[in-house]
């Protein structure tokens, strides 16, 4: 059962146990762009107590499915609501998708990406050095009647990446296609299989959905590069060391930042600010996916600031 936290004591007792803090964003800082009440001033305040005697360095990392912003295009973002986040600390899963195309399948310079996603995507590809087509482009990013008499498959396409896309059409997925059944050895990669997303309004499809019809003409699974896929963890473990003992991951999604923490060793906080409800945790139809703890949001730990 999830220990419920509630108390400054709650809170301080947590401060003490772990030294390295990583942050879902949409649904834990803010939904949209609406910062969550509070998100900001416990963000400083962890930075704060962490530079005092008695407390270890608190160590603030940002990890987010959300692959339709760049890490710099997220910099920007925390820069908007007035959070002091350097790039570095920031990890998408746009990133780890163009880590993972680079530096694990080792993508050949003479190779091509087919991206169904938006220019965050593509920003992230384009550092790494890997080349693509698709995306944003404007002859993708039409309502025009898809036909395979005017398509030309492109024979260096080695690998479809398809994440979030709110341009989402029959032509991408059409091409997509081609590409995985006609190009031998064609990879199947997602940048998260996140089935809806938080936004200040409610809930819409995430990139999940989005690859879902895909995955049913295919008849076969991608491989994920986000949360709760250890590829995720293993990209933030090449970059900065840390121990899984001390180290917590406050999310609102129990099938993707709980289930994360939970696979790579690591504690995990559960908020109820974005995905997951009371009802989701507790009853006869609860998950079992249990979180090692819980509170409202993250603005509950301003307790700590009388500290």
């Amino acid at each position: 059962m999830a220990t419920q936290l509630s108390s400054k004591e709650d809170y301080e007792s947590l401060l003490d146990k772990y030294d390295t803090w990583m942050f879902d964003c949409d649904g834990v800082l803010w939904r949209g762009d609406s910062p969550i009440d509070g998100a900001v001033e416990v963000l400083d305040i962890l930075r704060k107590r962490g530079k005092l005697n008695q407390y270890p360095r608190k160590r603030l990392l940002f990890v987010t499915n959300n692959a339709t912003k760049s890490r710099k295009n997220y910099k920007g973002k925390f820069d908007k609501i007035g959070a002091q986040v350097t790039v570095d600390e920031i990890y998408g899963s746009a990133y780890a998708a163009a880590v993972y195309i680079s530096s694990v399948m080792k993508l050949p310079k003479d190779k091509k990406v087919y991206v169904i996603g938006m220019s965050g995507l593509e920003e992230e590809l384009r550092e790494e050095g890997i080349s693509f087509i698709g995306g944003t482009d404007s002859a993708d990013n039409t309502l025009e009647t898809f036909t395979l008499a005017n398509f030309t498959l492109d024979p260096d396409v080695a690998a479809v990446l398809c994440g979030l896309d709110t341009r989402i059409n029959y032509t991408k997925l059409s091409k997509a296609f081609q590409y995985l059944t006609r190009n031998p050895g064609c990879h199947f990669l997602v940048t998260n299989e996140d089935s809806t997303y938080p936004t200040a309004d409610g809930l819409l499809p995430g990139a999940g959905s989005i690859s879902a019809p895909l995955r049913f003409a295919l008849g076969e699974d991608p491989i994920s590069i986000g949360k709760p896929a250890k590829t995720m963890l293993d990209c933030i473990q090449a970059k900065v060391n840390f121990d899984p003992a001390r180290t917590i991951i406050v999310g609102d999604r129990l099938n993707t930042d709980i289930l994360f923490g939970q696979a790579g060793g690591l504690a995990t906080l559960l908020v109820l600010t974005g995905i997951t409800s009371t009802k989701d945790i507790t009853g006869p139809h609860a998950s079992s996916i249990v979180p090692k703890y819980v509170t409202d949001s993250i603005g509950d730990l301003r307790a700590l600031r009388s500290g």
